[in-house]
């Protein structure tokens, strides 16, 4: 069984896209939200959906203003935000399951939750709950350098997003930041499900050219057909809106919004 200390360094993240290289099948990287619709109800998942996708799983700490995203994870963590969801609660539930999620664990957290913690305190306790990395979609480039020294002391990834409206010169500043993976953004806006795969190719290649890390690209990425699109060229794509949506629905309907979930992911991982 793993343990905490298994997965708290940067080779988990490099070991869970090998692990998917290897077994031929496409790196899928479920979002879910913390304390959605609890956090017990997290705790659950969190071991079911390492053993659905096998890679990686992105947590996300609410935050009361998600600039990016879109209308379904931002109102799961309004939600997770009035039935009292803290960064110390995210911290303690990962922490009391971490033993049991055979997969890497990567907290997507508003800078405006690290700056107020302070970047060290936060970097120390994740690392310590049991998480390999972060995300902090909307952090300035001048701010990053300091994420990333915190990032390293602390045992964890940095993870920053790379947008198709970038320069090549602004995507090699943010890949030289970045440690396990570089997240693409295969659409401009906010996140949400689309109809039509994106066309991510051309965003790959240029990133490719500055980093020899793991991409994995996300923003309505909702359908095995856009999964298998996207891993055509990234290394990994990330489902996020679709798998609070069918947990959304899954509640409606009475169901086990954790069976949702774990069916949508393991469909997905068999495209």
């Amino acid at each position: 069984m793993p343990t905490t200390a298994d997965h708290v360094a940067p080779d988990a993240v490099a070991r869970a896209f090998a692990k998917c290289r290897a077994s031929g099948r496409p790196a899928v990287l479920p979002f879910v939200t913390a304390g959605y619709p609890s956090l017990a109800s997290t705790g659950s998942l969190l071991p079911r959906l390492a053993a659905a996708c096998g890679s990686i799983i992105e947590v996300g700490i609410p935050f009361s203003d998600p600039i990016a995203d879109g209308p379904v994870i931002a109102e799961s963590m309004h939600e997770a935000l009035l039935a009292g969801c803290t960064p110390a609660g995210v911290f303690q539930t990962v922490r009391a399951v971490r033993a049991q999620v055979d997969a890497a664990l990567i907290a997507m957290v508003s800078v405006s939750i690290v700056d107020r913690m302070g970047v060290e305190r936060f970097t120390r306790d994740a690392a310590a709950a049991g998480f390999d990395g972060l995300i902090v979609p909307d952090i300035d480039i001048e701010d990053a350098p300091a994420l990333r020294a915190a990032c390293d002391a602390a045992g964890l990834t940095c993870t920053l997003l790379v947008s198709p409206t970038s320069s090549d010169a602004r995507i090699a500043r943010i890949t030289a930041l970045c440690s396990g993976f570089v997240y693409a953004l295969a659409r401009v806006g906010i996140t949400g499900e689309r109809s039509e795969s994106p066309d991510i190719a051309p965003l790959i290649a240029r990133i490719r050219a500055t980093t020899s890390l793991p991409i994995a690209a996300g923003f309505g990425i909702s359908t095995a057909a856009h999964v298998r699109a996207v891993t055509a060229h990234a290394d990994g794509a990330i489902v996020g809106s679709a798998i609070v949506r069918s947990m959304r629905e899954a509640i409606t309907a009475k169901r086990s919004p954790e069976d949702a979930a774990v069916e949508l992911v393991e469909s997905l991982t068999r495209s």
